[in-house]
């Protein structure tokens, strides 16, 4: 497949391939002429779900002229348009391939109640057409063509947001009776944020390379396994251990930033902070009670439109 660009801001591709939707072969092509004929209007034939026919000028003072018509447009609706991404095609005999015509910069046309009609006045030149070393025209026969693919604006549609701190993006929870939670088990808690839930998963006694030394704190997409595949949420978010007896400077936290996914396992910090900072004296653990903090920074929510 070769291409080229003409003056005429018009692309031309030669192939192999004949068009896939319709072909006109004209014998005789001066004896057409002769007639004085401004439009020779084909057979009509469907693509995309609607009737077209090709237009031809073989008259023009110096070109041939060659049109794509929507037809039936009067049976439908008012303000109706039809948008479609077509090439018009000649045939070079000598070559044995296809030239296809399409405009460069806007291959899309839209076809509308002023607009039934869309192709190219000045096609091959005249004199370049009837010059059968070129091929265009051998034996007095030539042959035209049309692809035309209709665009329907019908198909599935999803809106992805970013959102920074998302409505009810912070949560507070309370894990009582600490001392008394298995240590070799998760303690969870559920929240909501961006549409979904979340569930924070605390080690008492720690997990992985934090068992026995730190208390470990994950944060997990619930119904994870439900998503589709490859589909992925993206959630900036801050993991805290309140000081309950000092205050705001001396929260212990940690940022996290983490693309979920339906295979994607809890997500956060082994080694969240030492066991030993769990005494009640350092404020962490008052009355029994650990309080974890999660606040979301960024959520990606997306949405599907039929």
């Amino acid at each position: 497949m070769e291409n080229n660009k003409n003056e005429h801001g018009i692309t031309v591709t030669r192939r192999d391939l004949p068009p896939a939707h319709f072909t006109l072969k004209i014998e005789s092509f001066s004896l057409l002429r002769n007639t004085g004929v401004k439009k020779y209007e084909s057979d009509v034939f469907e693509a995309g779900g609607y009737k077209w026919r090709l237009c031809l000028n073989p008259n023009g003072k110096r070109f041939v002229s060659l049109y794509l018509k929507l037809e039936n447009t009067s049976n439908f609706r008012s303000g109706w348009e039809v948008n479609a991404d077509f090439k018009l095609f000649v045939y070079d005999h000598i070559n044995r391939k296809y030239l296809a015509f399409q405009d460069k910069n806007y291959p899309v046309k839209r076809f509308h109640e002023m607009q039934t009609s869309w192709g190219y006045e000045q096609f091959p030149p005249l004199q370049t057409f009837r010059d059968s070393s070129k091929g265009y025209l051998v034996n007095d026969s030539c042959a035209f063509g049309a692809e035309v693919f209709v665009i329907r604006p019908t198909g599935k549609r999803e809106l992805l947001s970013m959102v920074q701190k998302p409505a009810n993006g912070s949560s507070t929870l309370k894990f009582e009776h600490f001392s008394k939670l298995d240590k070799n088990s998760p303690s969870s808690k559920v929240l909501t944020a961006g549409g979904r839930s979340w569930q924070i998963d605390v080690y008492p006694g720690g997990y992985g390379e934090g068992k026995g030394n730190s208390l470990t704190v994950y944060l997990g997409l619930v119904g994870r396994d439900r998503l589709p595949p490859k589909k992925a949420i993206w959630a900036e978010f801050k993991l805290r251990v309140l000081n309950q007896r000092r205050g705001r400077g001396n929260h212990v936290e940690n940022t996290v930033r983490y693309w979920f996914t339906s295979s994607s396992p809890p997500f956060g910090f082994h080694s969240f902070m030492p066991l030993g900072h769990l005494q009640s004296s350092m404020g962490y653990l008052l009355n029994d009670t650990l309080i974890v903090e999660a606040e979301f920074l960024t959520l990606s929510v997306s949405k599907s439109f039929p």
